[in-house]
């Protein structure tokens, strides 16, 4: 009788049950933290426009009347990461969507 090394069926399939239970498990967090991240990084671009609003107003020494009045010159993009429009009303900088 051979010594051979290897593995034996029984212990592939239960590997591979493990690892079906791990992706099980994972998968549906990582989809929960993608919604987290895009709602943060929204919070994030409202908080960085309205330092830019501030920043306008002592560099002109009044509030921009529209969002717009800040773009090219002191941010790049006057939505949020997922493309989201952004709401302007007296200095105030918000979130359509919150």
């Amino acid at each position: 009788m051979k010594n051979e090394k290897g593995f034996t069926l029984v212990e592939m399939l239960i590997v591979l049950m493990i690892i079906s239970l791990l992706l099980l498990i994972a998968v549906p967090n990582m989809s929960n933290n993608n919604e987290v991240a895009a709602s943060k990084g929204c919070e994030a671009t409202v908080k960085l426009i309205q330092s830019q609003v501030y920043a306008y107003e002592i560099e002109n020494g009044k509030l921009p009347d529209k969002l717009e009045d800040l773009s090219p010159d002191y941010v790049d993009k006057l939505t949020c990461p997922d493309d989201s429009e952004l709401d302007y009303e007296n200095g105030t900088v918000s979130s359509k969507s919150s």
